[in-house]
């Protein structure tokens, strides 16, 4: 078996919130086109579409300006509300370049919040694998903590 063998990331990181809200946060929308930029000092375009269903497609657009989008479809593989997501990803980057992946996500109990974990599998390199494990889950779960706490203290 070569190194690049099994080009897989497994993710996981505790979220303050129940996994019912934690997986709505996820696949409701409206609250992504919030957190997607609730982090960023310039509003960007956050275009999102779901269909919350087996069979089903959630199609994104989002990047700083219109030369400079990412684009993302998800076909819903299994959903079991609120502890499991399974998708297919084709996403395609503002340089053209494509990558398709399969995306199983849970949602468990953890104390206080939700133990949030991502198995993806499917990456054409380990640099690719290694920035989506270091760098995009990071970064959504970043966005994703910032708008539970915020829409907890709001309440």
């Amino acid at each position: 078996m070569t190194e690049t063998a099994d080009l897989q990331l497994r993710f996981s990181r505790h979220l303050p919130a129940s996994p019912e809200e934690v997986f709505d946060a996820y696949t409701d929308a409206e609250k992504q086109k919030i957190w997607f930029g609730i982090l960023d000092d310039q509003p960007g375009i956050v275009e999102i579409e779901v269909d919350l269903r087996v069979g089903g497609k959630q199609t994104a657009t989002w990047g700083p300006g219109p030369d400079q989008l990412f684009h993302e479809t998800q076909t819903f593989l299994v959903i079991e509300r609120p502890h499991r997501l399974v998708t297919e990803s084709v996403g395609s980057s503002p340089d053209g370049s494509t990558m398709t992946t399969r995306v199983e996500i849970t949602f468990e109990p953890d104390g206080d919040g939700t133990l949030l974990t991502v198995v993806q599998g499917g990456f054409p390199t380990v640099e690719v694998r290694d920035f989506f494990t270091e760098q995009v889950w990071v970064g959504a779960c970043d966005r994703i903590e910032t708008y539970l706490r915020r829409t907890r203290s709001s309440v």
